[in-house]
């Protein structure tokens, strides 16, 4: 029978794997119970939760107190910030026209290069570190709904290539990058978001089109990598790429090498809701050899997902060794990318946002 103690231990290392929504645009109280607490590992900002560069560098101040003073290191601080349509950051962030525009521009590298310059400084400046960028999906024809302007367009090629410029442009800028999302949601027909999700094509197409950003996105580092919720039967007939050891643990890590951080997609989506609840996908998504857990709303989801991955490890269902190789990945990217936080400097991020407003007035 395990100790109050020793329960309380394997809790504190399972909340490492959540990345979590918060609703507001100060730190509330039950998302500090969460961090201080509970100890998530990570916090991802939404629209809801920027005002302006201030607050947003106030708030991203104040979750890194909190987190330092309750755990050994910081928090994963991320956001989803592509140019275009889903930029959670809005002026006087910069904003730039997003993928599709960038790959079909006369300087595509340039322009690439830029994003990300820029995203990087302004994102660091607030006190941000990781970007869900960039998206690396391949579009077959006409995009769907929910990717139009947010893919670089239908070659393999170009598309990596691009990716390669923005994940070295953010990571050398201080800002990991997140490739998003493997192994490829190009031939996708419905939207994720809303519900379940097949991707029915041929492994050799998979291979030739879809994997190849992702392989161009390993060589050049990525800190991590997005699994898509969508089910990809010639890969693996029984679960979604987010719950298949097959698609993680054999091909991506396996056969394509990737050591750094595998990211699920948020598990309150409806192409995982449908069918399972968001506990039950979080253990299954960590068995199946995910690091990094996203839960972006509903926070109450939180601590039933501990208790969930608790009890499958206790029962044996999910080994141990599968939780201390998660931790210990997270804990080893965070000592190379954030070991160490100090507070924004309030005056030097006012000066810049305001700067960067007389220069679009002149």
């Amino acid at each position: 029978m395990q100790s109050t103690l020793e329960l309380a231990e394997l809790d504190s290392k399972i909340a490492q794997l959540f990345m979590v929504g918060m609703p507001g645009t100060d730190l509330d109280e039950n998302t500090k119970r969460l961090i201080g607490d509970v100890g998530i590992g990570g916090i991802i900002l939404f629209s809801r939760n920027v005002k302006d560069p201030v607050q947003v560098a106030e708030l991203c101040d104040s979750i890194q107190q909190l987190a330092t003073q309750t755990q050994d290191r910081p928090l994963f601080l991320a956001v989803d910030q592509e140019g275009g349509r889903v930029s959670r950051l809005r002026e006087p962030f910069s904003l730039f026209p997003g993928n599709e525009a960038i790959g079909k521009s006369s300087t595509p590298e340039k322009e690439a290069g830029e994003f990300a310059r820029v995203t990087a400084k302004e994102m660091a400046l607030v006190g941000l570190n990781m970007d869900l960028a960039p998206v690396l999906d391949v579009p077959r024809g006409e995009p769907e709904e929910h990717l139009k302007g947010r893919t670089f367009g239908p070659d393999p090629e170009l598309t990596s290539g691009l990716g390669n410029i923005m994940i070295r442009t953010l990571q050398s800028g201080g800002i990991m990058a997140v490739a998003k999302h493997f192994p490829g949601l190009g031939a996708a027909g419905l939207d994720p978001h809303k519900t379940e999700l097949t991707i029915d094509v041929h492994e050799n197409e998979l291979r030739k089109i879809d994997f190849k950003p992702f392989e161009g996105a390993i060589e050049s580092k990525v800190v991590g990598i997005m699994i898509s919720h969508a089910y990809y039967p010639a890969l693996d007939s029984q679960r979604p790429a987010t719950m298949s050891p097959v698609i993680i643990g054999e091909i991506l890590r396996e056969e394509l090498g990737f050591k750094g951080l595998i990211l699920t997609d948020d598990l309150e989506m409806g192409a995982i809701t449908r069918q399972w609840g968001v506990p039950e996908a979080a253990a299954l998504a960590l068995e199946a050899g995910a690091d990094v857990l996203l839960i972006c709303e509903n926070q109450e989801l939180v601590p039933q997902a501990i208790s969930e991955i608790r009890d499958r490890i206790l029962r044996g269902n999910i080994p141990l060794q599968r939780l201390h190789e998660a931790v210990e990945r997270i804990v080893n990217i965070k000592n190379e990318n954030i070991s160490e936080w100090h507070p924004r400097l309030l005056t030097r991020v006012y000066e810049y946002f305001a700067g960067q407003g007389e220069e679009k007035e002149q």
